[in-house]
């Protein structure tokens, strides 16, 4: 069932039926368009990037068909995709992962393995939306990161712990940045509320403790950059 239908005189040959190339063509088309479907869901991303992601299974279909066989095509492709992968502003997790996926997939469907790439496929993306439904390695929503900005005068070590016990579970100091040519610092916080909303006094507190200057609480940015 899930065995090539290039037939293996057919790939020492490199000759390649029509009815068999329009059909991992068409399955190559459908199985990357999902794979892009999948990968934006309830995820933002560019025109762009969905389209290469839909046609990137094709390509990679047909590069494989081409080169069956044949080592020295093999080497210059190869070469081909590190230059293109050199040239390249790396993604985020996901879309790099998208983008190994749909590579997979047209290297199954480039070889014949047209059922076992469908296959993969329904695995893969029933795992994503399922893993991504229970959202597994989220962090939690209490989790935020806190900006605070203090004059130069002050001393920030300690400075808030009182408050950080009070309001939060957990406070940690992950940044310190001087700004406005060195008469002030900006501290970055990343901290776990006590309950699910920022409360009012907690950021007044805040405020009467550095003066009054700027404040900013929000939710934690995955950083996901491979």
């Amino acid at each position: 069932m899930l065995d090539s239908i290039l037939h293996f005189t057919s790939v020492i040959s490199g000759e390649i039926t029509l009815p068999v190339f329009v059909l991992c063509t068409a399955v190559s088309l459908v199985l990357g368009v999902l794979t892009a479907l999948v990968s934006m869901y309830k995820n933002r991303c560019s025109q762009s990037f969905a389209v290469t992601l839909a046609l990137l299974p094709t390509i990679v279909q047909v590069v494989i068909m081409l080169v069956n066989g044949n080592i020295g095509a093999g080497v210059a492709v190869a070469g081909a995709f590190s230059l293109v992968r050199f040239r390249s502003v790396a993604g985020s997790a996901r879309e790099i992962g998208a983008i190994f996926l749909a590579m997979a997939l047209g290297l199954a469907t480039g070889m014949g393995y047209v059922s076992l790439a469908v296959v993969f496929f329904a695995v893969i993306a029933a795992a994503v939306l399922l893993l991504h439904t229970v959202r597994f390695g989220a962090g939690g929503s209490a989790e935020r990161t806190l900006k605070i900005t203090i004059p130069e005068n002050l001393d920030y070590d300690g400075l808030f712990d009182d408050l950080f016990r009070t309001y939060t579970k957990s406070a940690e100091l992950e940044k310190v940045k001087t700004s406005n040519m060195g008469t002030l610092f900006e501290l970055q916080y990343h901290i776990v509320l006590a309950g699910k909303e920022i409360p009012k006094a907690f950021l007044d507190a805040l405020r009467e403790r550095n003066g009054n200057l700027n404040i900013t609480c929000s939710k934690t940015v995955e950083k996901d950059t491979l």
